[in-house]
């Protein structure tokens, strides 16, 4: 039983390129090479593996064998591999990132942040990034303990020591209920009647909600630190609380939920921030990646009526 041996890329490329060009002659011009160094490299290629790439009898153009098409997917990977390395060591040569984390508030609207990170995925294709969705204080601490790279919090991290910001946009919270709760049902709420009922509240672990509540109204509280999971039980009618806009507007179309009109609690704006230790500055990556938040910041919907959270 024979072992192939060991091709080079340079011999690879050349096979790529005849296989691309549907010649010989093209592939030499492609890579500015003589047709008789072509020949040359793939001659070598095929000794070196042992096998036939190419018909070169009865046809004008080199058409692949079997052998040459079963190659031809590895050789390609091979090839796309070490562009793919070349490609990452040189952003390392320039400063770039070979990984960036990045802590997102989970109120941020999940449709935004997939459109920035498609973009990030086109423009910085060498840099692996690691996305963590955590609510209210988590973010912030992420950023201060080295976690994550950089974040965008909510309002949480201002006051911070070690920590810089930029503005970076904002959601409406508004409270919700399901049609057939209490409140859901009610044409008008009086003041206060938010306290009569179970409220959902997200909550959060880190240190920085310690001994805190955000727009708590009702002594009585279920506390979950999971937003999909608010988002479920308040479909179930289980009670009602404050939700991101964005998130909620197709159960108000469906009539799943409805916007309770509460006198004393009618939501507000929750407003982001991009955040990265002081010590630590974003590298090009993250630096591009805060640009696109507060881009983003710029198409967010105006609810002036709303105070601040």
């Amino acid at each position: 039983m024979s072992n192939p041996g060991t091709p080079t890329l340079d011999q690879l490329r050349i096979f790529l390129a005849i296989v691309d060009t549907g010649s010989f002659a093209a592939a030499g011009r492609k890579l500015n090479r003589a047709v008789s160094v072509i020949s040359y490299g793939i001659a070598n290629l095929e000794a070196q593996l042992g096998v036939l790439l190419f018909e070169r009898e009865g046809t004008r153009k080199p058409q692949l064998t079997t052998a040459g098409r079963a190659v031809l997917s590895e050789a390609r990977g091979v090839a796309e591999g070490i562009d793919g390395l070349r490609a990452k060591v040189k952003g390392l040569l320039d400063g770039l990132e070979a990984e960036v984390d990045l802590a997102v508030d989970v109120m941020f609207p999940a449709e935004n942040l997939g459109v920035i990170l498609r973009a990030f995925a086109a423009e910085f294709p060498t840099v692996q990034l690691r996305l963590h969705v955590e609510a209210l204080g988590a973010i912030t601490s992420m950023v201060l303990d080295g976690t994550a790279a950089v974040g965008l919090s909510g309002p949480l991290f201002a006051g911070v020591e070690g920590l810089e910001s930029t503005s970076a946009g904002s959601v409406a919270m508004v409270p919700v209920a399901a049609p057939d709760h209490p409140l859901g049902r009610m044409d008008s709420i009086p003041p206060g009647a938010g306290r009569e009922y179970t409220q959902l509240v997200l909550s959060d672990r880190s240190r920085f909600t310690e001994g805190k509540d955000f727009s708590v109204m009702s002594p009585k509280t279920w506390r979950l630190a999971d937003l999909g999971a608010k988002h479920a039980l308040l479909r179930q009618g289980i009670g009602w609380g404050n939700m991101p806009l964005p998130m909620i507007e197709p159960d108000l179309v469906s009539g799943t939920l409805v916007r309770l009109s509460m006198p004393d609690h009618p939501g507000g704006i929750y407003r982001f921030g991009g955040i990265w230790r002081r010590d630590t500055p974003p590298g090009p990556a993250a630096a591009w990646l805060l640009d696109r938040f507060v881009a983003q910041s710029a198409l967010d919907r105006q609810m002036g009526e709303l105070p601040d959270i």
